[in-house]
């Protein structure tokens, strides 16, 4: 892209957004009716990006990238109203006769940077925040799924004016570019290491950032469980998208005496999801890309190997894959895996837990198997993680009435529901004095208002 039309949109957006007309609470209703019509006139188009660029199955694909939108922007317009309206707060003695309000102000315009592993849903659930806060967007959608991104530059451009909401296409070049840019707020989804980049850039304008990050997001089996619909669910979560999922199970930690039974399952429920030989699997996703798949194939450990290790480099697939009797030392563990790979280390005592995990602090998600409420809350207090589940995986990212973000590397911020209207927008305070006035606050001061000042100050 000419990076001449990139600062021409940046600045009709500035002229578009001083102009009010978004922050008119009915005007961002309208635009979340186009979008989710705009969506529901191109699924098909958008389901085929999907299938081009990862060869997701129509149902993965609806599932994870276009319904979970759909049902977003469905609770959005349902909750708006109530999320704008200023929040009355109370008021202390020492505002005798005031009363205080939060209003919610939009930042202008934001700057969106999406991943490649959900392509779509994670380019438009931001978008909707956005655009409930009242807000110009720039979307970067990432080059590495061109199809997807290419769908988005269509339905957005074509729908949606250039001056309101933007789809930038391009590569790492486009992205320092935009970078250099003055945005009011960025929004990025991604790897860890890019993080440290958009963070460093926005601190040289001071712009506030959300980041969406990753890491190696534990999955603790505790010797209570139900093994097999444990295993069932394991399965599922690690292996949706292929393993190309931030919040994926990257390591199983399993209690000594149930590892084997666990195992077990696991093998039997990967046969009964994707067939003996899933790389043949319709239903099964493709690795990205060369590079991915080449990387993921060279963490896979055949002397550890417990099931699985066969891949195909025509249709770019790696079957589940588990290792087996992982140490914290393996090369599998210095890393988020992001791909089919599955190690298992098994723990004795409740320490090994711990120091385990610490190897690799505050993680996106943890998962926690247990019917033990005194192991739950143990590990819930004693592990700092961005959001996870106890007896399932991934589907805590589904419920609207939890912020999704991440801690430490793992992301900085959060997201979905009304906190995606929050994070988009800023939360102003503004306190409404009465006539009454306290004639103890002006100079000169005496003695005796600082007597009575301490005493207000110590009873209130």
């Amino acid at each position: 892209m000419n990076f001449e039309k990139i600062n021409k949109i940046v600045e009709g957006q500035r002229i578009y957004f001083n102009s009010q007309k978004t922050k008119n609470i009915d005007f961002r209703l309208n635009q979340l009716d186009i979008l989710l019509n705009v969506i529901n006139k191109n699924e098909y188009k958008i389901l085929k990006a999907l299938k081009a660029d990862l060869n997701k199955s129509e149902f993965e694909s609806y599932e994870t990238e276009i319904g979970v939108i759909i049902s977003e922007i469905k609770n959005a317009k349902l909750n708006l109203k109530k999320w704008n309206k200023p929040k009355k707060v109370k008021t202390p003695i020492l505002n005798f006769g005031s009363k205080g309000y939060i209003y919610n102000q939009p930042y202008g315009i934001c700057l969106i940077m999406s991943p490649w592993n959900y392509p779509f849903q994670l380019t438009m659930s931001p978008l909707i925040g956005s655009i409930i806060g009242g807000n110009c967007s720039v979307l970067k959608p990432s080059e590495i799924s061109p199809n997807v991104s290419k769908v988005i530059s269509e339905i957005i451009n074509e729908n949606f004016n250039n001056n309101y909401i933007a789809v930038i296409e391009g590569d790492l070049n486009v992205n320092q570019y935009l970078l250099k840019e003055k945005f009011d707020y960025i929004f990025f989804t991604g790897s860890p290491r890019v993080g440290k980049i958009v963070m460093q850039s926005a601190s040289e304008n001071l712009i506030p950032c959300t980041l969406e990050l990753g890491g190696k997001s534990p999955c603790i089996v505790d010797k209570s469980v139900d093994i097999k619909l444990s295993a069932k669910k394991i399965v599922w979560g690690k292996f949706l998208n292929a393993g190309q999922t931030c919040i994926a199970p990257d390591y199983v930690i399993v209690h000594k005496s149930i590892k084997n039974k666990l195992l077990e399952y696991i093998k039997k429920y990967i046969n009964e999801f994707y067939t003996s030989s899933p790389i043949d699997s319709y239903d099964y996703t493709s690795i990205v890309n060369e590079n991915n798949f080449n990387r993921l194939v060279n963490l896979i450990d055949y002397d550890k190997l417990y099931y699985g290790g066969r891949y195909n480099r025509n249709n770019l697939k790696i079957e589940p894959t588990i290792l087996n009797d992982i140490n914290l030392d393996d090369e599998i563990m210095k890393e988020e895996i992001f791909g089919p790979i599955l190690p298992v280390i098994e723990y004795v005592e409740f320490d090994d837990i711990i120091n385990i995990v610490n190897k690799n602090k505050n993680p996106l998600a943890l998962y926690l198997f247990t019917r033990d409420i005194n192991f739950e809350n143990k590990i819930i207090n004693r592990i700092s993680f961005g959001g996870g589940c106890v007896n399932d995986t991934i589907m805590h990212i589904t419920n609207h009435n939890l912020p999704f973000g991440g801690i430490g590397l793992s992301g900085i911020g959060s997201y979905h529901g009304k906190k995606s209207f929050e994070t988009f927008t800023h939360q102003k305070s503004v306190m409404k004095s009465s006539i009454i006035d306290i004639p103890i606050k002006y100079p000169p001061y005496t003695s005796e208002k600082l007597a009575l000042l301490k005493k207000v100050f110590k009873k209130f």
